[in-house]
């Protein structure tokens, strides 16, 4: 049986979100642009937290969040499964981070510079020397007490499963001694099933993702934060294998068959 979705919104209304979605951008690059370079990282933690909310006010994102999400100074890098571009102000909304996402992000429209002034730690996910040099900049931004925001399936899924993790996104947290927080993504339509139109993954472009989700009545959005990982005694197969399973566990999926990938395999980042 098909899953059950609600019908698009009437064109007017998808007009009117387009144009708030266009003023909130604006607003976003006025603050970046012209606020970033006066205020402190933590204040702009703070700014980057009350615009990912209203970002996910314009685009009618009703999210719930369950779990504590993870507060505090010490350092701490924010693990999550990857569906949609949504998902970094999904996280950003409740507790605001430093991605690190491909540096094809760089380069979207709007979008890309907004997430590099946001402090976003970009990697050539196809040189596989560049790893080195990001795990270096990830372990200074830990010990400096900051979190980090990672999606280690290396790319987007359609919300029906989950990836192997790459381990060697891990390595930064042994190297900073900096815990790991779990944190499962969904967004389910009315019965439970995931919602297809909210994936931006395959063939599907930005600018056909951002059309289907402006075109929802209302996109249910989950934040679910699972149990705190201690680096002690653990290697970053460990930390990998053990927060896929955190996770896979949190959105009802079995982790069978996918096991995180070797510590050879070539690292990735978001879509």
């Amino acid at each position: 049986m098909a899953p059950e979705r609600a019908g698009p919104t009437p064109s007017l209304v998808r007009a009117y979100r387009l144009l708030r979605l266009i003023l909130h951008l604006l607003r976003g690059l006025t603050t970046a642009g012209l606020v970033f370079p006066l205020v402190s990282s933590e204040r702009q933690l703070a700014i980057i937290q009350r615009w990912s909310r209203g970002m996910l006010r314009v685009l009618n994102v009703r999210l719930r969040v369950h779990g504590a999400p993870p507060h505090g100074r010490a350092p701490t890098m924010i693990v999550s499964n990857h569906v949609s571009w949504l998902d970094v102000w999904v996280i950003h909304a409740v507790c605001p981070v430093r991605f690190v996402a491909k540096s094809d992000v760089r380069r979207w429209p709007v979008m890309g510079w907004l997430v590099a002034r946001a402090g976003t730690i970009f990697i050539e996910r196809d040189r596989r020397h560049d790893t080195a040099r990001t795990n270096r900049r990830v372990v200074e931004v830990l010990s400096r007490g900051e979190r980090v925001g990672i999606f280690p399936e290396g790319t987007t899924t359609d919300g029906t499963h989950l990836r192997a993790f790459h381990a060697s996104l891990f390595q930064p947290a042994l190297g900073a001694g900096a815990r790991v927080a779990s944190a499962a993504i969904r967004y389910p339509l009315r019965g439970g099933a995931a919602n297809p139109d909210a994936a931006y993954s395959g063939e599907r472009s930005l600018i056909e993702s951002l059309r289907l989700v402006l075109a929802q009545r209302a996109l249910r959005a989950e934040l679910t934060f699972c149990s705190m990982l201690e680096p002690v005694g653990m290697t970053r197969r460990d930390l990998a294998r053990e927060s896929h399973r955190l996770i896979a566990h949190a959105l009802g999926f079995s982790p069978h068959g996918t096991q995180p990938e070797t510590p050879g395999d070539p690292p990735a980042a978001t879509h």
